[in-house]
């Protein structure tokens, strides 16, 4: 953290607000809160896979409790927003985010609360989005980006493997090559720290200090690509760049609006630095069906079994059904998070394309100033010129220099013109 020097009033008044926001969430962990026991997976497999898990209401309460009381949190959040509001003012733009976040933590405690009902489902749709939302109006939906890809990637089929899809590397050996890989990115001005974990459902998930690395997983140079530029470059960097914030420290802490942005931001690096390949996409994409299936009332089996259809094993077709269904119940409504990926991926692409062409690139770096959101991008700009927010330190070589970026969405924009059902039609005789 950076040593504040000669704050002016104004400036400690809004660090002070930040430092109570950033305490009030620090309790919330939606992920722990919402997990299954391996217990849970021990009854699924013994039972053949025939009958649904047993995880109901109770579950939660008993297995994964709070520690903090959910109306106390609630009225934290209510205070603290009257604060903001008194101090700063109501029209205030830094006043405003933190006013947002306030608000988006309040869904988070309520959806805690909603464990194992429909209403936990509900809320999840309201932070994350719905399988069926629509990326403008008349656009296709969520859910048809999973159709459009699949049928691609069955087109591809095992044509894209190579040796750098084996499984090379343990997970400890992993833990050693990250480190390094990454000790580089952030030369000595931050040692992020790697660790072996037995309790995260990825391979790997960074948190506010670390990368979890999933002990007992193993890696292709694929997987540790994926990992070094999504957890590493992306998700770690902005903790960091958020956390040398001299006022506005809320930064180094992500809501919900904030997720669909971060993960947009880091698919969008993987393909970038091309580390992503069909069968990560075909993962992500499997996920907003999955989903889909389950707003449209398909029970756990069923999802399962659908993964399983997909050609994956049964131990990660549990993991990716599990994904859907925790904080819900096995026959209940999803839980929506995993549809951030792809939704993030398509709304950061399109704001880095118009950004290009309205001739405000100098604005795209500030997307790893924190954890930011697309609607603060304007806001973050003028704090920067208040002196109220720092310009980031870590930013990827693709967006700290702008020049081959802005070459590519400018071809982009250009492309995105074109019929391809018509090119399809004129490049019939070569494609045969």
């Amino acid at each position: 953290m950076i040593k504040i020097i000669e704050l002016t009033p104004y400036q400690q008044t809004v660090r002070d607000l930040s430092e109570r926001l950033v305490k009030a969430q620090q309790p919330i962990r939606v992920l722990d809160a919402i997990k299954w026991g391996p217990e849970i997976q021990e009854f699924f497999f013994a039972a053949k896979c025939k009958k649904l898990p047993l995880v109901d209401p109770d579950y939660y309460v008993k297995h994964n409790p709070l520690n903090f009381d959910l109306r106390e949190k609630q009225e934290e959040f209510y205070d603290l927003e009257h604060d903001i509001r008194r101090l700063l003012g109501q029209m205030s733009p830094v006043g405003s985010i933190m006013q947002r976040m306030c608000r988006e933590y309040r869904e988070l405690v309520r959806m805690l609360e909603a464990r194992g009902t429909d209403e936990f489902s509900k809320i999840s749709q309201e932070l994350y989005g719905s399988s069926d939302d629509a990326f403008y109006a008349g656009a296709p939906r969520l859910n048809d980006l999973a159709d459009v890809i699949s049928h691609t990637l069955t087109n591809l089929k095992d044509q894209t493997a190579n040796e750098r899809d084996t499984k090379h590397y343990d997970s400890e050996q992993a833990v050693k090559i990250l480190s390094e890989r990454l000790g580089q990115y952030f030369g000595h001005d931050h040692q992020v720290k790697i660790k072996l974990s037995d309790g995260i459902i990825a391979d790997a998930a960074a948190g506010a200090e670390f990368i979890k690395v999933r002990k007992g997983a193993t890696f292709s140079e694929r997987d540790l690509h994926v990992i070094e530029v999504h957890e590493g470059w992306v998700h770690m960097g902005t903790t960091i760049n958020g956390m040398r914030q001299p006022v506005c420290t809320f930064l180094s802490k992500g809501p919900p609006s904030s997720t669909i942005t971060q993960e947009g931001l880091a698919i969008i690096m993987e393909i970038f630095t091309f580390a992503s390949y069909p069968g990560r996409v075909r993962r992500l994409t499997n996920r907003i069906t999955a989903i889909h299936m389950a707003e449209e009332g398909a029970n756990f089996i069923e999802v399962f079994n659908y993964f399983l259809e997909q050609g994956f094993d049964q131990e990660n077709s549990y993991t990716m059904a599990t994904r859907v269904f925790r904080g819900s119940t096995p026959d209940g409504a999803p839980f929506t998070k995993d549809l951030v990926y792809s939704k993030g991926f398509v709304m950061i692409y399109n704001y880095i394309r118009l950004a290009i062409q309205r001739g405000l690139g100098t604005r795209i770096p500030l997307l790893f100033a924190g954890k930011t959101t697309l609607e603060d991008q304007k806001i973050l700009a003028d704090l920067i010129e208040e002196g109220l927010v720092k310009a980031p330190q870590y930013v990827p070589p693709q967006f700290a220099d702008l020049a081959a970026l802005s070459a590519w969405m400018t071809y982009s924009l250009f492309l995105n013109k074109l019929d391809l059902e018509r090119i399809a039609a004129d490049y019939k005789e070569l494609l045969q």
